[in-house]
Formats: C-alpha cells, sequence, structure tokens
C-alpha cells in the first residue's frame, strides 16, 4: 500500500531544523520573530489553547515566560514526511509559585504542517495535562495521583 504525500524535501527538513533551533533556543526577546517560522493565519493547539493568527500564538509562548521560569524544549527525535512533521520533546521548566527551586519535566509531541514557504500552518501539541502538570502540583497533585491509585483498583 503506498500513501499520497511526497517525500520530505530539503526545503522541509530546512524549516524543521530551523523550528527546532528556535524551540530549543526560544527566549522572549525572539519572539519577535514568530513571523519567519509560522504562517500569519497558523492554527496553535494544545491541551489548554486552541488559537489562530501570529499575535494570539505569541501570546501563548509570551504568557509561558511569564508564568514559568526558564522554560525550555529539548527535541529528542522528529519524523519529517512531506510537509508534516512530528516532533517529541522534553519540556523543562521551573514554577513561580510552587517549588521555585525544583526542576519539572513535562514529556509531548508535537504535530506541525509547513507551507511551502516553509512556514508553520499547523502547530498541535500533545501531552497529558494530567500526568504531566496536574500531579505536579501541589494540592492538586496529591488529589490526581490518589484518583489514579483509586482508579486501578
Amino acid at each position: 500500500m503506498t500513501d499520497n504525500l511526497p517525500p520530505a524535501s530539503s526545503g522541509i527538513d530546512a524549516a524543521v531544523q530551523r523550528t527546532v533551533q528556535f524551540f530549543e533556543h526560544l527566549r522572549p526577546s525572539d519572539l519577535a520573530d514568530l513571523g519567519q517560522h509560522y504562517a500569519a493565519h497558523a492554527v496553535f493547539k494544545d491541551p489548554f489553547n486552541e488559537v489562530r493568527g501570529l499575535p494570539a500564538i505569541e501570546g501563548v509562548f509570551r504568557h509561558m515566560f511569564v508564568s514559568l521560569h526558564e522554560p525550555h524544549f529539548i527535541v529528542t527525535q522528529r519524523v519529517v514526511q512531506g510537509p508534516h512533521c512530528f516532533l517529541t520533546w522534553d519540556f523543562v521548566f521551573r514554577f513561580q509559585r510552587f517549588s521555585p527551586t525544583q526542576w519539572q519535566t513535562v514529556r509531548g509531541a508535537s504535530h506541525l504542517v509547513y507551507d511551502e514557504q516553509g512556514l508553520i500552518t499547523l502547530h498541535r501539541d500533545y501531552w497529558d495535562a494530567a500526568e504531566e502538570l496536574y500531579e505536579k502540583l501541589p494540592v492538586v497533585g496529591s488529589v490526581m495521583r490518589w484518583l489514579k491509585e483509586r482508579a486501578r483498583h
């Protein structure tokens, strides 16, 4: 069985490499450069957000920098097929309010779709908010861990 997707081109491969570099080194000052990576009408979706357009996507990332200490991504794997890219990553940060000295890690994946210019038109993040985030919060975490244990029996 053959699929109808075109083979990955060096243009898309280069765009993926730029994207990985951008996210692994992302700083608040870099948010002004989102237009070099995202199409103007791009859609971004994660467990908490679903937004369209550069200003809204910038807002999501700006909130990340306001809410967390030293957030950064470590891309662990990538698969590219045609205009589609699937990245797995570790998102490493410290909470501002809860245990600000303790590093946290959220593991997840992103599905990216690129246009002909090598700009992202769709960015969809997949990660388990309950396991990767809520269980790490002081009060909510103990309730989530208790519920998880109860569900096993």
